[in-house]
């Protein structure tokens, strides 16, 4: 290639083309391609830049112009596009913001490697253009509307939990950038998100359980522990990662059973001394938690040991 010089002002007007035609991406426009002819040209001009101009303080610029551009668009048009939408469409606009901002940064990196080869590797302070693509987004926005995101997907979960229909991929798919936006120098987003889910999840179902002891029979009541956990295994692993599906699964029989053991123990036996119900028949029909035979002659510690064996497969 053939070294031309390009001032440095005339190089800054070019690389602004590339950055106005990459930013019709986050505007909506994901379709926009940049032909070999442009990005030869893009390319060129900043190695142009890079190789005349050789001091740091000229390749500092240009990085400089490489952030601040990606702020500018997050500013000036990621923002204004999440700020005032809530639920649902909050998290549907920021999976379609998130992978649209990806292939515009991913362009733009393009025009800028050459500071990735040749000038970033100098300055050890210095991100990646990658990097610092990431870091801008999840900076400027992410942190911003984190708990907004969270919120979000909390009802969602919850929504399903009551019965109601929910866009599981789209859940997924949200809770997928928390992994992938995660500085894992830093906070991990999706960890931050599990521990709040398995305390919201573990609330729920201390509640549910004081309930359905007070009001249901003991053989109702492991009706409804099984069926709860039978959703809820369906339903986490859906949208969420297997190890935190293991986790929701053991809290939930957690506080359905191991926690209450003793006083459902007691609501047996108590109901035992006086009614002539076979509970073997009742609870053979709870899905997955079926008992061998027998059970309905055996001691209280004897049946919940067995109800506490056959509910551990379905975790």
């Amino acid at each position: 290639m053939i070294l031309k010089y390009i001032p440095l002002d005339e190089g800054m007007i070019i690389m602004d083309e590339a950055i106005l035609k990459a930013k019709k991406i986050i505007e909506g426009y994901p379709e926009t391609k940049f032909s070999a002819e442009e990005y030869q040209r893009f390319y060129q001009c900043v190695y142009y830049i890079c190789t005349y101009h050789t001091s740091n303080e000229k390749m500092m610029q240009l990085y400089e112009k490489f952030r601040n551009s990606l702020k500018e668009i997050i500013l000036s048009t990621v923002l204004p596009s999440l700020i005032n939408k809530q639920g649902e469409n909050l998290l549907r606009e920021f999976v379609v913001i998130w992978s649209n901002y990806k292939l515009m940064a991913r362009w733009l990196c393009r025009f800028f490697e050459y500071l990735d080869r040749f000038f970033i590797p100098q300055h050890i302070e210095l991100e990646s253009l990658d990097g610092t693509s990431f870091s801008c987004f999840r900076e400027l926005v992410f942190k911003k509307l984190y708990c907004r995101f969270i919120e979000a997907a909390l009802t969602l979960i919850n929504q399903e939990r009551e019965g109601l229909q929910i866009d599981s991929v789209l859940l997924k798919n949200v809770l997928d950038i928390f992994v992938e936006i995660s500085d894992h120098r830093g906070v991990n987003y999706y960890q931050d998100f599990e521990h709040i889910l398995l305390t919201e999840i573990s609330g729920y179902y201390s509640r549910v359980a004081s309930e359905w002891l007070l009001h249901d029979s003991s053989a109702e009541y492991v009706q409804k522990v099984s069926w709860c956990l039978n959703r809820e295994k369906q339903s986490a692993y859906q949208y969420l990662h297997p190890e935190t599906a293991v986790k929701i699964l053991q809290a939930v029989r957690y506080h359905l059973l191991d926690q209450i053991a003793i006083k459902l123990m007691e609501k047996r036996q108590a109901e035992k001394s006086g009614l002539t119900t076979d509970y073997q028949e009742i609870l053979s029909k709870c899905a997955g938690m079926s008992l061998q035979e027998g059970s309905s002659s055996s001691s209280p510690e004897e049946w919940l040991s067995k109800l506490m064996a056959s509910s551990a497969h379905i975790c």
